[in-house]
């Protein structure tokens, strides 16, 4: 699958999670239920997936992204807040610079409309 046909999946799945949940629950909850769907539907989903960091002439094996990324091609991060600050748009940025996926999503599972609560964020896609 190509980064946006997976981006359609993450899309609709966290809509139907939503829905089904409703807003609220704590993002941990979210993530694993994430990872749940996209598996079922097709998706190969990794959690814990290391992403080496350098710094100068420093690196850095241990860091690690806890959030779902599906099929070493897109990474979605499931918040539960109340309103979306840039710091949570920039570490998604931040993490598609560092991992060199191209397709990464911010889903706040805390709007009231999960539409309201997706944030689509690249690295380099062809739109």
């Amino acid at each position: 699958m190509t980064e946006n046909e997976i981006g359609t999946v993450v899309v609709d799945t966290s809509i139907a999670i939503h829905r089904e949940l409703g807003p609220g629950l704590l993002e941990t909850v979210y993530e694993m239920v994430l990872g749940f769907e996209l598996t079922r539907r097709g998706l190969k989903v990794e959690r814990q997936v290391p992403i080496p960091i350098r710094y100068q002439e420093l690196r850095f094996d241990e860091a690690v992204s806890r959030r779902p990324d599906c099929g070493r091609k897109s990474h979605c991060r499931a918040e539960s807040v109340e309103r979306v600050v840039a710091a949570h748009r920039k570490q998604v940025q931040t993490y598609l610079r560092f991992s060199g996926l191209k397709l990464g999503y911010l889903l706040n599972f805390g709007e009231a409309l999960m539409k309201d609560g997706i944030t689509r964020a690249v690295n380099g896609l062809a739109e």
